[in-house]
């Protein structure tokens, strides 16, 4: 078969799984998911060899190490996927809840009821726990999915879904084996194709970086919720507690730099600069993080024992995925949310701040999925925000933003309720 032939098997496949999942009830999809658990649990050894062959060949391609360490599947990595799909089982059910009910005055009754959406094409880069997270979420809200997985990790993926469905076929008799699938080529061409069969494929969700999404955005003849690049900030206040503001950096940038909800910029409201921004950047250099700053940060930073460069303006919209900050001076919070507003990439930002007016403007009026105060940005995130596992964060504005769960994989349907009711 050429690839498109291929592709359209793996889509009429799906479609004639998601209409299979939804004859299953909610125990049995439960119980699916907690054999995919236990079986992940019981196949370290094997998806741990796996894994070591994409590390192998990711660092063979000159991969860096926070890309390294976003592509490791360790033990704890392993069974935090487990958990994760037991935590999905454990959550309520997402379709079949009415969302609205009214009845008209002829008495027709309708009710609005969630619904599966059907088929959805998860595409995503490095990171094969999103195998199991993605696969969990749309098997238990009812949809077929379709995992496209970075070449990097494709003997990561592959197993990983192989265990979920061997585990499930071997629970339930009638389950559909069809429901979870990889895509098996690495072909760039093979998403042109599997977005091109509008009459099977229902949604694509993308996340990854910013050539990615617009090449799956330019591409795609099916809707598509796009998981965009986090260029995500912290602004440190004039009144900010700098005991906590450091504690927040600290995290916000190297407790794993390489993943979307890392931030990639700090913003320094000018009266703390002078005391913040060196103290800080001693901190940074100890984590060997590069920082690229404005003249007004350059100017403060001197003698750090860190790599300090010029930010260029491309810099200020740059997803490094590294040990690399970008650092500028700011006059007051307006100025911080022009520059969010303007080179963020809407996913996660925060203020750090004892002052409740400011810190109100700033979750006001930055136009980003997830805004915080006084907390990390790490937190955006589906587990973090009691979503058992997520499919993603949407950076878009219509339909699902931030962190996607089981909610925000349901469609739905009006069901009408009647006696005989004709329209006159």
């Amino acid at each position: 078969m050429d690839l498109r032939e291929q592709m359209t098997v793996l889509a009429q496949q799906a479609k004639r799984a998601s209409r299979d999942l939804a004859r299953l009830t909610t125990a049995e999809r439960n119980d699916c998911l907690l054999a995919m658990a236990e079986a992940l649990e019981g196949n370290i050894p094997a998806i741990q060899d796996a894994n070591g062959r994409d590390m192998e060949a990711g660092a063979a391609a000159g991969l860096s190490s926070a890309m390294l360490d976003r592509l490791k599947l360790d033990e704890k990595r392993i069974r935090a996927m487990a958990k994760g799909l037991r935590e999905v089982a454990a959550l309520p059910d997402p379709v079949g809840r009415v969302l609205d009910e009214r009845v008209r005055p002829n008495g027709l009754r309708l009710q609005k009821v969630s619904t599966p959406i059907g088929v959805a094409v998860i595409i995503y880069e490095s990171r094969p726990n999103v195998t199991a997270d993605a696969a969990s979420l749309c098997f238990k809200s009812g949809n077929a999915t379709i995992l496209r997985g970075g070449k990097e990790a494709i003997h990561s993926n592959r197993i990983i879904a192989e265990t979920m469905v061997r585990a499930a076929s071997k629970r339930l008799s009638g389950f559909p084996e069809h429901a979870i699938q990889v895509v098996a080529t690495t072909e760039r061409e093979a998403i042109r194709e599997l977005l091109s069969l509008t009459q099977y494929v229902d949604l694509c969700m993308p996340r990854g970086g910013e050539g990615l999404i617009r090449a799956v955005a330019e591409c795609s003849k099916v809707p598509v919720i796009k998981h965009y690049k986090g260029v995500c900030h912290a602004f440190v206040d004039r009144d900010a507690d700098l005991t906590m503001a450091t504690d927040i950096v600290l995290n916000a940038k190297v407790q794993r730099p390489a993943v979307c909800n890392a931030i990639e910029t700090l913003l320094v409201d000018r009266p703390i600069a002078k005391e913040f921004l060196p103290a800080i950047a001693a901190k940074l250099a100890q984590r060997k993080v590069e920082l690229r700053a404005d003249p007004g940060a350059q100017d403060l930073l001197g003698g750090i024992p860190t790599v300090v460069k010029p930010a260029t303006e491309q810099d200020w919209f740059t997803e490094y995925n590294d040990y690399i900050l970008n650092v500028r001076v700011v006059d007051g919070v307006t100025q911080a949310i022009e520059h969010i507003n303007h080179y963020g990439s809407a996913h996660s930002d925060t203020i750090i701040t004892r002052d409740e007016q400011r810190a109100n403007q700033f979750l006001n009026e930055v136009d980003s999925a997830t805004v915080y105060w006084n907390a990390s940005t790490r937190f955006t995130d589906g587990a973090e925000f009691g979503m058992g596992a997520e499919i993603g964060i949407s950076t878009d504005k219509v339909g699902a933003r931030g962190p996607m769960g089981l909610e925000e994989l349901t469609s739905y349907k009006w069901l009408g309720y009647g006696t005989g009711q004709v329209r006159t």
